[in-house]
């Protein structure tokens, strides 16, 4: 079995070498650079990481203009990043509340959430529930399961109940030669 230097030297109880206190700290946009190849950042949750790495405030706004200049940050490209990533498992309104939670501009906001517009809330959250589910709830314990589902994905209370009701209609025989 192949262990790093490290771990081989931490089982002998040989102590482990450490970062060095007097090696350079990496520069704002390496740092920032570093972050945005993992995954799309916005701009104020990119300098609030820089911040808790005790980034000057001034560096820190050059730093983030500068990625913006050239192209490897952008507000709406993260937009259109979240909203792809929960569109068909949240509603509308929950993805709006999420683009303001990570304090994306409104602009921007605005232009991603577009397309969602045309799209039938009722179907959506029909879609999903099906997916979820799949067969109307036998009893009120198991409905307001559902209903929480729905409403943890940011649906209205009277479309969860539309929701349902349209589903155990479709589900109830159809039983009029009584």
């Amino acid at each position: 079995m192949l262990r790093s230097r490290r771990a081989r030297q931490a089982a002998r109880g040989a102590s482990v070498p450490r970062q060095r206190d007097d090696a350079p700290a990496a520069s704002p946009r390496a740092v920032a650079i570093r972050l945005l190849a993992r995954r799309e950042y916005s701009r104020a949750e990119l300098a609030a990481c820089l911040r808790k790495r005790s980034v000057e405030p001034d560096a820190i706004d050059r730093t983030l203009d500068a990625l913006v200049a050239q192209g490897y940050l952008s507000d709406a490209r993260y937009a259109q990043v979240v909203v792809a990533g929960r569109s068909g498992r949240f509603s509308r309104r929950a993805i709006a509340h999420a683009l303001t939670e990570k304090r994306v501009t409104p602009e921007a906001a605005q232009a991603a959430l577009a397309p969602l517009a045309e799209r039938d809330e009722q179907a959506d959250a029909h879609a999903l529930w099906e997916r979820r589910f799949g067969e109307p709830p036998r009893d009120e314990r198991e409905k307001a399961r559902h209903v929480r589902f729905l409403l943890s994905r940011g649906y209205s209370m009277s479309l969860a109940l539309r929701v349902l009701r349209a589903a155990g209609a479709r589900a109830l025989p159809d039983d009029d030669t009584a």
